[in-house]
Order: C-alpha cells, then structure tokens, then sequence
C-alpha cells in the first residue's frame, strides 16, 4: 500500500510541484481543497480532496492523522491562523515519529549584508513575514512530541512562467522595461519549482526531526541581471528599469522591502544531508529562452 501523505497548498505554485513529485516517488497525495472548484482541480490530477482550509483546525487535525505525514505548503499570511494550524497538525502526528514539513522561506533572514548564510545564521525577518521564526519555532518544538518535524525554507521560486520572475517578464511586455525594486544590486537566491518539490522528497524519507533546511541553486544572480535576461526573453531588448522603493512603497507596501533584500544562501546542509543537486536550467536561462517565453 503506498503511504499517503497530506499537502496543504496542492493547488499552489509550490504544493502542485510538490504533488507531482511525490506523486513520481510513489506516494498517494490528499490535498487541502477550500472550494469546490479547487477539489475538482485536485481529482483531476489524482489528488484525493480533503475539503476544508486553513481557518479550520479541527479538519486539519483529522486530515494530519489519516496520513503517513504532512506537508504544509499552503498559509493565510497570518501569523495566528498559521500558529493554529500547525499546532493541529502537529498534535494529530504526536506519538507517532511521522515525518511534518513546514515551508517557511529565505525572508526571515532580513539582508545577509553580501555574506553567504547557513541555517545557522540568525534571524532577523523583515515585518512581512516577523510570525514565522515563532511558528519554525513551533514545528521544530514538535519533535519533542515525538513528531518528525522538519522546516524548508525555499529560496525564490522560478519556473513554468510563473513567481516573482514572471513579474519582471509582465513589465517588460506591458511597458517596454522589466522594472525591479531598488538598485538592482542586490543578490536573490532562487530554486526552480521542480528542484525544489525534489527537495521536499528527499526530506519526507530522509531528513532527521529538528533539521532546518535552505533550498536555494548555487546562482547568484543580482536582480538588474535577472530583470535583463526577463526582458530579452519578453522582446525588450534586455531594456530594464529602476524603481525607486520609496515609490514602491506607496504601491506595494512593506511587500517593496522584500524584493530589496540583498541575501546570499548556501544550501549545503540539503546536499550533504540528504544528496540534493538542482539540476534545472538557471532562472537567467529560462527567462531568456525557457518557460517565460511565449
């Protein structure tokens, strides 16, 4: 009988790439659906639906606890709904060593100041995302629980046309110069969806309880040279432009922060730990002449 393992966020750009792995590895996949259209999303892609979302813990629970584990690739944004879902998941797997991932993610770091960061690097999250070093903190308090609880924190997620990449493609379509935030300087570590989602893999069968994980590729691009390659592959010429992030600011809020950061990411610790290698083409590649060009 194959394991089956619960995924929130199943029809997100994370937790589809997630799905489909595991699906490949062999697992059978419930995932959290909140509509009936997103359920229908699901069979379709053999998912099995669990209805309900992440305002309800009590689903949740029982979801976590008809499963041989848990991934948690879905969240609200919010601090408290986040904390509440995890502690009912969590609690659901008590007792029974079965493995928790949580997807936390690369921002909590804040500016690594042009310095290479490990998991050791200590925390310092910009105000978009300051609930998540206590909710990781939660996850890996589990494993006193006797819970396999495991934290992933991806890097930007590129890929298949889509995530923060496509908004430079968007710009550079609509206006003729791929915009970014600040500039340009600054470092964004990236992981390809698929890489990722193998990361993810790896971790379920292998990852001990307690490990905290980055998934970042070994690029390390600065954003002016990701925005260029996102305008040669739009038909722009490699045309970009600054966007001062005081403007931003105004526009998009404490969101223009994030895009400014200036962070270096080593993922060491997954490949020595559990074999990981990307392997996908860079973000630069397939801005220019892959999934982003139409």
């Amino acid at each position: 009988m194959q394991p089956k393992i619960f995924l929130t966020g199943a029809t997100g750009y994370i937790g589809s790439a997630i799905a489909k792995a595991l699906q490949r590895a062999g697992y059978t996949v419930a995932g959290l659906a909140r509509s009936d259209d997103a359920a229908g999303t699901l069979t379709r892609l053999g998912i099995a639906p669990v209805r309900g979302d992440l305002n309800d813990p009590r689903h949740l629970a029982h979801a976590a606890a008809e499963s041989d584990g848990v991934i948690h690739a879905g969240t609200t944004n919010n601090g408290r709904i986040d904390q509440d879902a995890v502690v009912a998941m969590a609690n659901a797997l008590r007792a029974t060593l079965k493995p928790f991932i949580y997807t936390s993610g690369i921002w909590v770091l804040g500016d690594t100041g042009g310095k290479v960061a490990d998991e050791t690097w200590p925390l310092d999250p910009i105000p978009l995302v300051a609930w998540r070093p206590d909710v990781e903190n939660m996850v890996i308090a589990a494993g006193r629980l006797g819970v396999r609880s495991i934290v992933i924190r991806p890097a930007v997620v590129y890929g298949y046309g889509k995530g923060l990449a496509a908004e430079f493609v968007k710009s550079a379509r609509e206006t003729g110069a791929a915009r970014y935030v600040g500039s340009g300087k600054n470092h964004w570590p990236m992981v390809h969806a698929d890489d990722l989602a193998e990361l993810y893999v790896r971790a379920l069968r292998e990852a001990l309880g307690g490990t905290i994980l980055f998934a970042a590729d070994e690029s390390s691009f600065r954003v002016r040279e990701i925005a260029e390659a996102a305008s040669i592959g739009a038909g722009a010429g490699g045309r970009t432009e600054s966007w001062p992030i005081e403007e931003a600011r105004k526009a998009i809020g404490p969101f223009a922060d994030a895009l400014a950061l200036d962070q270096l990411i080593s993922s060491a610790k997954a490949r020595t730990m559990l074999g990981w290698k990307p392997e996908a083409p860079s973000v630069v590649d397939d801005l220019r002449q892959g999934s982003y060009v139409s």
